[in-house]
């Protein structure tokens, strides 16, 4: 692998020590980014983003399908950019879009997402309801393309599209009991890691469900999970209950917060300086 500039150029004020951080490829304390949806992003933002932030971005991934809406070239450009990086990427769940056009057209994205070279490609169900053995072929159609295939599990329907609470709190939860031994099987299949969806634990709830997180950790182990962490205070919970090395993934805007606390050089009042690492 590619040398990080940090690695090539050492870190400004290095005689500050900071926790210890697993290098690239890492297996634990994996941060995903967003990349374009909220905003856009092209090339010059993107390596503004990884130049000073890339040691510490493992994936990027796309949302809601932006890349179909892009030019190729520029689509390619970004993953690039990534590679160059040593960044991941990963297409989001777009899928859910594509499964509703039929078996060719499910073909043809996975040869794209081959082609264009997204590493990862995301398998979310939270808008359409799909059979277990379903997703089970996916995820090996997806491995056999010679791709990471990431299934995107969670308890809530409708998840995925930024819909209020109560609308969302009408449609009900899943039994999460069942979103885990889903996503035993797809691991089982050689899913590379599951995805748990923020919405109705900690996102478009009254009130967030602590509960969920820990049942998919103790049943599947902490490096074969990422939890979206919408918002800072989610983020910061995370790591307040599970360490620097719980896999996270958050909007690319907040990468800068989410690597000063796994650091320990920054947090609210309840962690700061009380998130520790130690390699000796």
């Amino acid at each position: 692998m590619a040398m990080s500039k940090i690695e090539k150029e050492g870190r400004a004020f290095p005689f500050i020590q900071l926790n210890a951080r697993e290098g690239k490829p890492r297996a634990h304390g994996i941060s995903e980014i967003r990349g374009p949806y909220y905003t856009p992003m092209g090339r010059r933002y993107l390596e503004d983003v990884l130049e000073t932030m890339g040691s510490y971005v493992d994936s990027l991934k796309f949302a809601g399908g932006s890349f179909s809406l892009m030019p190729r070239r520029a689509v390619k450009e970004l993953i690039d950019i990534c590679h160059a990086h040593d960044v991941l990427v990963s297409t989001g769940g777009f899928i859910e879009f594509v499964l509703t056009k039929g078996p060719e057209t499910v073909n043809g994205y996975i040869d794209e997402c081959r082609s264009l070279g997204f590493d990862i490609v995301e398998l979310s169900t939270g808008f359409i309801s799909m059979p277990a053995d379903d997703l089970l072929r996916l995820v090996e159609k997806v491995q056999k393309a010679g791709l990471k295939a990431k299934p995107e599990l969670g308890i809530q329907f409708g998840a995925g599209g930024a819909s209020a609470a109560v609308e969302l709190e009408a449609e009900g939860v899943r039994d999460p009991h069942w979103a885990i031994l889903q996503a035993k099987r797809c691991l089982e299949a050689g899913a590379y890691m599951i995805m748990v969806e923020s919405e109705g634990i900690t996102e478009s709830v009254t009130a967030w469900r602590t509960e969920i997180p820990p049942k998919f950790i103790n049943a599947l182990g902490l490096e074969k999970v990422m939890f979206e962490a919408a918002e800072p205070d989610v983020f910061a919970w995370y790591i307040k209950n599970y360490g620097p090395e719980v896999n996270l993934f958050v909007d690319h805007s907040q990468i800068v917060q989410l690597e000063c606390l796994r650091s320990g050089i920054w947090g609210t009042k309840s962690l700061w300086g009380r998130v520790v690492t130690f390699k000796g």
